[in-house]
């Protein structure tokens, strides 16, 4: 069973109109809420981004309460620059369309209100949900069929984390905190919200959620929420593939894979994840412990390489690339590929038994596209070419001139840095950086937001104010 339920689009009346016929919300009683006020806290006003800023000013002005909300205050609070402003509403998306016609709805269960902005900025504003429509004391149903809108202590009780539960508004500059998000982030500690034993099961990704928070920000994963993530870890085989895909590489691309990935082996969620990487790094001996070495140390050049690359505002490499060096461990575990040397008809034949391998585990595990899976298997072999070639004044000619050379050697300078500890030349990777974004089915500049809804792929199509009508026709 997946571990969502895949429901029927809203009608195009139902996106514009506010006035639904809504189910009921659970009668809960209200935790006590605890009031941060603006001495007690870092968060100013002037460290908002200004666009967020106007969308909660003009919620204001409209007669609405607005709160900036997850991962915008956690950041702010712990000092770091957010990548998102997400905003929490009492308006309804219909009322928000209405109040900013620069907008779109997205959503199937839950409807989501993205404002847009120049330089394709893209802000997004939800209602205010009940715990009914989540989880905590409602129905058994793994997710309820439509939007129950709900208070400020029921919104935060159904977020994934503590941490992430927060809410601030910018009239008295004040926290709300109905979930004890504030000792948690002072402490450094992460805690699913609510009973996470229940709440895994209802959604098994707040595991990965809770590890990749711990991993970024150096918390200690709190103990009952560690049990939980232990006992349940192989839950997140209920859940689709392309989702558990797109969790991973944002990771994969976060600056904090290597911590990452200790905390994913230690739980147990790495090999539900990786099950090709059970024989090569769940053994007891000296091979195994090898290869997860072998492991963290690519992991830290990824980190690394994608940190410099943030820093210095290129483009990373592409998700093929780094999925490459991430399982190279598994590779040489499995065919000794960069340990023997093989001639180019032999290796011919293991390249086809590489990529065999790939499409019938990984590739349909992370549903991973045709294309991401042959190009990481080029990699494998023309690694082990520059590996067996290397000749002590530089590369042959033959090799030089192949048209896969520059990207091979990359990649093999990748690896030279995790065996050596040699760092890469910084100019190298800047000079072969892809030239636009990684190929992913998610923007890895964006963090995800509670519920992982995805990024927007379009911008409107036209604006009040276009001269030339709809779509270059007169009107």
């Amino acid at each position: 069973m997946p571990c969502y339920l895949t429901l029927p689009l809203f009608s195009m009346n139902s996106l514009i109109d506010e006035e639904l016929v809504l189910e009921p919300p659970v009668a809960v009683s209200s935790p006590p809420v605890r009031i941060v006020t603006r001495n007690e806290h870092p968060i100013r006003t002037e460290l908002i981004d200004g666009d967020a800023l106007f969308i909660l000013k003009k919620l204001g002005d409209a007669g609405f309460a607005g709160y900036l909300v997850g991962g915008g205050v956690r950041d702010l609070y712990l000092g770091k620059t957010p990548k998102d402003f997400d905003i929490s509403t009492d308006a309804r998306p219909g009322q928000l369309r209405k109040l900013f016609p620069n907008s779109n709805t997205i959503g199937r269960r839950f409807r989501l209100v993205q404002v847009f902005f120049k330089g394709g900025k893209t802000i997004e504003i939800s209602t205010l949900r009940s715990l009914s429509e989540h989880d905590l004391d409602g129905p058994e149903e793994i997710l309820a069929p439509n939007n129950t809108f709900g208070t400020l202590s029921e919104d935060a009780r159904r977020r994934d984390l503590t941490i992430n539960s927060l809410f601030f508004e910018i009239k008295g500059s004040t926290i709300l905190d109905y979930v004890g998000g504030i000792d948690d982030l002072d402490r450094g500690i992460i805690r699913i919200a609510g009973d996470p034993t229940r709440r895994i099961s209802r959604d098994p990704v707040r595991m990965m959620r809770a590890i990749r928070h711990a991993a970024r920000n150096n918390f200690t994963i709190e103990e009952e929420t560690w049990n939980a993530i232990c006992e349940n870890c192989d839950k997140l085989s209920l859940c689709p593939p392309s989702r558990l895909r797109d969790e991973i590489l944002r990771d994969l691309y976060s600056g904090a894979m290597a911590p990452w990935s200790q905390l994913a082996i230690s739980s147990g969620i790495f090999f539900s994840l990786f099950q090709i990487y059970r024989s090569t790094l769940g053994r007891n001996d000296e091979s195994s412990e090898k290869s997860k070495q072998l492991l963290f140390q690519l992991l830290r050049t990824i980190d690394r390489a994608n940190t410099m690359a943030v820093n210095r505002g290129i483009h990373r490499q592409s998700d093929y690339f780094y999925l490459g060096l991430f399982f190279i461990p598994w590779v040489e575990s499995r065919w000794h590929l960069f340990s023997e040397f093989r001639k180019s008809g032999a290796l011919y034949q293991l390249a086809k038994q590489i990529r065999d391998e790939i499409d019938h585990t990984v590739g349909i595990d992370l549903n991973l596209r045709r294309s991401l899976r042959q190009e990481m298997v080029n990699l494998f072999v023309h690694l082990a070419m520059l590996i067996h070639h290397r000749q002590p004044n530089g590369w042959p000619k033959w090799l030089k001139n192949k048209h896969f050379f520059r990207k091979a050697l990359l990649f093999y300078n990748f690896y030279q840095e995790a065996v050596t500890g040699e760092p890469i030349d910084e100019t190298l990777i800047a000079r072969e950086s892809p030239q636009r974004q990684p190929e992913t089915d998610w923007q890895p500049d964006r963090q995800e937001n509670e519920e992982g809804a995805p990024a927007p792929k379009f911008k409107p199509s036209f604006a009040k104010k276009t001269k030339g009508g709809i779509f270059g026709f007169k009107k």
